[in-house]
């Protein structure tokens, strides 16, 4: 579908958010933490805290391309942070508070960040590898004031009213780490651009946000999906974001819904199939619910169906990537086939393709490829043309997911076409949970595969060679398990572990993934 959107040359994202507060009293961020305690944000309090930070940020030298690691929980802060930082004209770098030292040097180190903002209760993280960062000038601190410490109030602090640098709509404004099959994480580059056809479709036509509508996106901050959502979605059009400062548990989504009558909802498909799943489900009051959608991997038509009986609300797919926006969805108002994707979003060209980039007739399994025309697809990987160009076939993007489309131009998922593993929402390359586990003493060898979940859709499940083969047993698997969460992120651990003499190899000495990806698939089949 050819669809225009108008980018001006002099643009800055955050710009969409600021024209809000010429109403004083509309409300951007209704927050509630673990603990109960509330509060409310207006669009004006956030435009003057938001552009009292980003002189301050200004005034320390942080300015038009530095670049900006942003490492903080769900909370209103974090979304003055991000505003000023994009305000300050700086690149943005989200970052997840369960990334570990390791991870938090690497990407200091790829991107060559000039700064940290990180909450305090994970700044021993970011000390214990300042020195070896040469580019990390500033480490910022939110929340408690630390000794010897940067403030986050202190930088505020610094401003003198003065004019911030003009950005233009192709300066870079982000780059979003993903996971990769291979080597460390990948820098996704996105220019202010990127916001003005992800809004207009992602947020109006897929999440049907509108004006003055109570959104709740329960993405959290660092992932690509926190600034799909709630962050440019829900602000860009003028609604309320509402922030849940806890952990998930499933009577409490449904009990906070109804609290504070959301209107649109964007959930994990796992978190759908929890809630799915509670007992007497009529008890809460969703009638607010006018939206709900999910993304991250096909929902199963049983979940589909129990939101639709209980709270007269469709729950409608999604598909995206960090490399663009959304690619394929059932935009509100089209007909539902439930456990089919939907449809190419407007202003994509997406086909599924073969090995040799031509298009396949419907019903044909292949590549999902989004032609590199496409107005939110990202501008390379930072500092890596060999991978940049691997992800090319001719003028196709390729995702890396394979899905057939049927002769009513719906997409269905197939599986992933290379070893990334997607779990509960989560991108999770094999290379990392590997690289951890290697790292243990006790292993000789290991690989890492998706295995099929029917709550997470797959969990991470790690194949191990032990140095000595007698070790192997609970008390190791456990081991292991403390160990990859101490070394990388813990939604990377591997919930399953086996211990095998040898690993399938080709002959060039390569482990073969595929082969013990296939034997998982056809054990959960059985049922083993």
């Amino acid at each position: 579908m050819d669809h225009q959107f108008h980018i001006p040359s002099v643009y800055n994202m955050a710009d969409d958010i600021d024209r809000h507060a010429e109403d004083p009293g509309k409300t951007a961020i209704v927050w509630e933490d673990a603990k109960g305690r509330t509060g409310e944000v207006t669009y004006a309090e956030l435009k003057e805290r938001s552009d009292r930070l980003a002189q301050g940020f200004c005034q320390m030298g942080l300015t038009k391309g530095s670049k900006l690691f942003i490492l903080l929980p769900r909370g209103a802060e974090t979304y003055v942070v991000y505003l000023a930082a994009l305000k300050a004209g700086c690149i943005v770098m989200p970052g997840s508070e369960m990334l570990r030292s390791g991870d938090i040097a690497y990407r200091v180190k790829h991107a060559g960040a000039k700064a940290v903002v990180v909450f305090d209760g994970i700044l021993d993280r970011v000390e214990e590898i300042r020195g070896e960062c040469p580019s990390l000038e500033h480490v910022i601190v939110t929340g408690e004031k630390m000794p010897d410490s940067l403030h986050i109030d202190e930088v505020a602090a610094l401003a003198r009213n003065q004019p911030l640098p003009r950005t233009h709509s192709d300066d870079i404004a982000f780059i979003s780490y993903t996971s990769g099959t291979t080597g460390g994480p990948k820098g996704v580059i996105h220019h202010h651009s990127w916001a003005i056809p992800h809004r207009e479709v992602a947020g109006k036509q897929w999440m049907g946000i509108g004006d003055g509508d109570r959104v709740w996106a329960t993405a959290g901050p660092g992932w690509a999906k926190w600034v799909w959502s709630p962050f440019i979605s829900t602000l860009a059009l003028g609604a309320t974001a509402f922030v849940y400062a806890g952990k998930f548990d499933p009577e409490k989504y449904l009990s906070l819904m109804q609290k504070y009558d959301i209107n649109v909802l964007c959930c994990t498909p796992t978190e759908y199939r929890m809630m799915a799943k509670v007992d007497r489900l009529d008890q809460y009051d969703l009638s607010s619910l006018r939206q709900a959608v999910s993304a991250g991997e096909p929902l199963n038509r049983e979940v589909i169906d129990t939101f639709r009986r209980y709270f007269g609300v469709e729950v409608r797919d999604g598909y995206g990537q960090t490399e663009n926006s959304l690619l394929i969805g059932t935009l509100a108002g089209m007909a539902i086939k439930p456990g089919s994707m939907g449809k190419p979003s407007p202003g994509n060209r997406v086909q599924i393709i073969d090995g040799e980039g031509r298009p396949v007739p419907p019903g044909t399994v292949g590549d999902i490829a989004v032609h590199r025309s496409a107005p939110t697809l990202f501008q390379g990987y930072y500092r890596d043309p060999e991978r940049t160009k691997q992800a090319f076939r001719g003028d196709w993007y390729v995702t890396g997911d394979q899905a057939k489309e049927d002769e009513d131009g719906y997409f269905w998922f197939e599986g992933r076409a290379d070893d990334i593993i997607l779990s509960s929402g989560y991108t999770i390359g094999p290379f990392e949970v590997e690289d951890a586990l290697v790292r243990h003493p006790a292993v000789r060898e290991c690989a890492v595969v998706a295995s099929p979940d029917d709550v997470r859709g797959s969990v991470v499940k790690a194949f191990v060679v032990l140095k000595e083969p007698e070790d192997a047993g609970g008390d190791m698997v456990k081991m292991l398990q403390d160990h990859v969460k101490q070394v990388t992120a813990p939604y990377k651990y591997p919930r399953e572990i086996e211990f095998v003499p040898d690993l399938p190899k080709t002959a060039s000495g390569k482990i073969r993934r595929v082969e013990l990806r296939a034997l998982e698939e056809e054990r959960k089949l059985r049922g083993v």
